[in-house]
């Protein structure tokens, strides 16, 4: 059996790493594709560099219209696909580079596994809602996170079989921290102490002018300062809306960030007081035993609502005022401490599906079916 593990941005990066390592592990052979989806180096090398991963195909798909990228993607990984012959493809999310790899792989009749599967915001404005459904119902194996993303499969009446894995990314969490802890200098750049660490680079944010001055509006008033790691279509955006960098360099209360390496974001995430951002993978990692900070999530919904049941996590939409008063009311709280344990599982998520994969060990697997939903 030989599986062909396909990434191709920044958090596929991560969260395939443990696939990888469980691989390893068990004895999976296997090759890497990195479509290049992620392409500037900040965005890939140095995740590829930092969690040793080591492609096998670079495809340089690069950026385009949704429907310009997912094609490129589709025709050269279809490429490797007939190259190669795997015998699966497995892959994570719901980006294009996702949508590209489902459609390339069921056209060719090869088994797709789909990692973090079942995820839905019902906001049918994000591209990734749209990819995100569609791979699941091509899927052959759904490796669902969550209770909730699996009962979200079973409503809707997928046809491959459902797994609960928990989620690779505390996996990467817990690995990679105790590294972060030792070689990360990024403490000594910011030079803080108490500081709210902020993000934002959904297309429904950052392309809509008055959304994104109402969040930059938010990080330039509260009352501490915000370390807001600006992803290159943020920058890309700010530069287009002069006054917004102007508000920022007058207001003295945000320090802006380039996209930097993982192991000094473990790091940055460990440190603050708390995460204001609209991704949907730090919503996870805010939860992981080693870091548990409390996120504002600057979005009208989430496909994590896992993390808000658990108290890490808050909906509060991208309106200024409202944000700014639940950070200030959030500030004000006496007991901050999250007391309830990690929803997306124990760390192991990456050996759990690669032993479904292999069909090893069935005795230890039932837990993990879908009958658990």
């Amino acid at each position: 059996m030989r599986a062909m593990i396909v990434v191709g941005t920044r958090p596929e990066i991560i969260k395939m790493a443990p696939i990888i390592g469980a691989c390893k592990k068990f004895k999976l052979r296997h090759f890497i594709v990195h479509t290049e989806q992620h392409y500037d180096n900040n965005m890939s090398t140095i995740f590829l560099q930092q969690l040793g991963m080591r492609p096998d195909y670079f495809l340089e798909v690069g950026s385009g219209t949704h429907a310009v990228q997912t094609a490129r993607a589709m025709m050269a990984l279809e490429t490797v696909m007939i190259k190669e012959e795997p015998d699966s493809v497995l892959i994570e999310g719901d980006t294009n580079t996702v949508l590209a790899a489902s459609l390339a792989a069921v056209k060719q009749h090869i088994p797709i596994g789909h990692i973090e599967a079942g995820l839905r915001s019902n906001d049918l404005r994000m591209p990734e809602e749209h990819n995100r459904r569609l791979v699941d119902h091509i899927s052959t194996y759904l490796f669902a996170p969550t209770k909730i993303a699996c009962e979200n499969l079973e409503k809707e009446h997928v046809w491959g079989s459902i797994h609960v894995t928990g989620n690779t990314v505390i996996d990467a969490c817990l690995k990679y921290m105790p590294i972060a802890e030792k070689r990360s200098r990024i403490m000594e750049k910011i030079d803080l102490n108490n500081f709210a660490l902020a993000t934002v680079h959904r297309e429904e944010n950052v392309d809509n002018k008055q959304v994104l001055s109402n969040i930059i509006k938010v990080f330039t008033r509260i009352d501490v300062p915000v370390v807001f790691l600006a992803h290159p279509r943020t920058l890309l955006s700010l530069e287009k809306i002069g006054q917004l960098n102007k508000e920022i360099a007058e207001s003295g209360n945000v320090r802006v960030l380039s996209a930097v390496g993982y192991l000094d974001f473990l790091v940055l995430m460990k440190k603050c007081t708390f995460i204001m951002t609209d991704s949907g993978g730090i919503q996870e990692e805010a939860t992981a035993p080693c870091i548990r900070k409390f996120v504002f999530v600057l979005r009208e919904s989430t496909e994590r609502p896992e993390s808000v049941d658990a108290g890490f996590a808050k909906v509060v939409g991208t309106n200024a005022n409202r944000i700014l008063n639940e950070v200030e009311t959030y500030l004000a709280g006496e007991n901050r401490n999250i007391q309830n344990p990690s929803p997306y599982g124990d760390g192991k998520a990456g050996e759990h599906i690669i032993r479904i994969i292999k069909n090893e060990e069935r005795s230890t697997l039932t837990r993990y079916q879908s009958s658990d939903c």
